[in-house]
């Protein structure tokens, strides 16, 4: 079932739910032991994160460098499909430009339609470590909207091969991210927020947003995408501090804002339950505000912590 349709008809706020990859070399299992006892709350969707190879250098025994590409986290599409068959439950696969081709896209695409799935988030997605700024495959796209756009066009039986031109229709819901607090690439909110308007009049279905930890910054970020006619549905991502290393990691690599409530009581933290405590108490806070103002779902970033989002969803639920 697409995302939309999830949103459509529910009667309460939503729950779902977003996760990495294994490692290579890790086995399915450790997705069904992170995703168990969410069960519970009877998920309607679950994310499942891309990520694009890695350029690492191998010293060689004559002492050179050998330059090695590495993906440290393949399996997206089968781990989706696994998600699906083993849960009965909708699992959306990213889709991330950085790291491949246009003709790799079309052909992910085409798995997953075979496969029954009937969701994507598209993204850009980031640089690599050793770049200062994203850099395309030679036949990729540059930007999150044209990665849009070939799904939207593969919607409507338009494939990359002149002679495809009236091949099978998808029917991916599409998503794309917002960003509360602005790309940190863009100059300022207003045209972080028209770039995000181009998407959804170029077929973006709905808006899943970076994390935050102010809901007024969601609730402006909302309020300011409907005064821009952005009427697809918005849903806020969630995540909770559970160290304290996180009031420097978090700011740097999401390029967020922590509220000073929330970081002066987690700097006063003698140990690691007691940030724990806070974190959740916090994240707790947010989202029954939030489901109070009728989100229409509460996604959580689980990233190895899915014991304190338990907690957290079974406090609110």
């Amino acid at each position: 079932m697409k995302i939309t349709e999830h949103i459509s008809r529910a009667k309460d706020t939503l729950i779902s739910f977003e996760v990495l990859p294994p490692l290579k070399g890790k086995s399915i299992d450790s997705i069904y032991n992170h995703l168990d006892p969410l069960m519970e709350f009877r998920p309607a969707f679950i994310n499942v994160t891309y990520h694009r190879s890695e350029y690492i250098f191998k010293k060689r025994s004559d002492g050179t460098f050998e330059k090695v590409e590495v993906r440290k986290r393949p399996g997206t599409v089968g781990i989706c499909a696994a998600i699906m068959n083993h849960y009965q439950v909708d699992a959306v696969p990213h889709l991330i430009a950085g790291g491949f081709s246009k003709e790799e896209t079309e052909n992910a695409l085409i798995d997953l339609n075979f496969l029954g799935i009937d969701n994507v988030l598209v993204l850009r997605g980031d640089a690599t470590r050793n770049e200062a700024f994203f850099t395309p495959e030679p036949d990729g796209h540059h930007y999150g909207v044209e990665l849009l756009e070939q799904v939207v066009n593969m919607n409507q039986g338009h494939y990359l091969e002149d002679d495809l031109q009236d091949g099978v229709k998808t029917d991916f819901c599409i998503g794309v991210a917002g960003y509360p607090e602005k790309h940190f690439e863009a100059p300022n909110l207003d045209s972080d927020l028209c770039f995000l308007k181009q998407k959804v009049e170029k077929g973006a279905d709905y808006i899943t947003t970076q994390m935050f930890f102010d809901n007024k910054k969601y609730f402006d970020f909302v309020e300011r995408c409907r005064s821009m006619d952005i009427t697809v549905p918005i849903i806020p991502g969630l995540k909770p501090i559970t160290t304290k290393r996180q009031l420097s990691v978090l700011p740097r690599t999401f390029h967020i804002d922590l509220p000073t409530d929330l970081t002066h009581a987690i700097e006063a933290c003698k140990t690691d339950a007691e940030v724990e405590q806070v974190g959740k108490e916090w994240l707790l806070a947010q989202s029954r505000e939030l489901k109070k103002a009728g989100v229409p779902a509460l996604h959580y970033y689980t990233l190895g912590k899915p014991r304190v989002i338990h907690e957290v969803v079974k406090e609110l639920v």
